[in-house]
């Protein structure tokens, strides 16, 4: 079931296009791509509407045995730790809750030195 989003203004080489009647299932695209283009694009999202990760409860990790990051270093580098800078309390509660909103969908996980 296709989520009720709001359409933000978009910048201006990109815009929406639609996998569903009624403007529903939006995706932005580039409006660079031609008519065929754009057309080969939409056929090929529509035929995998379902695959794509709707709301973040969708989104599945990646498996770390399958993929992980590392930062390789000069061996005459280390790595410097950066004390944490102050958030501005205006937007302190949203940042709070975009975290809680990525902790329990699992995309992010607590780290036993983190304050």
């Amino acid at each position: 079931e296709p989520l009720e989003v709001e359409l933000k203004e978009l910048l201006p080489h990109l815009e929406y296009a639609f996998l569903g009647e009624n403007e529903k299932w939006p995706v932005i695209i580039s409006k660079d791509l031609t008519v065929n283009e754009k057309s080969a694009l939409i056929n090929v999202l529509k035929s995998r509407k379902r695959e794509i990760a709707w709301k973040l409860t969708n989104i599945r990790g990646i498996d770390p045995e399958f993929c992980s990051h590392k930062i390789l270093l000069e061996d005459d580098n280390s790595p410097k730790v950066q004390s944490q800078r102050r958030v501005n309390p205006k937007i302190h509660d949203v940042i709070k809750k975009e975290v809680e909103k990525l902790l329990n969908t699992g995309l992010i996980y607590p780290i036993s030195d983190s304050p």
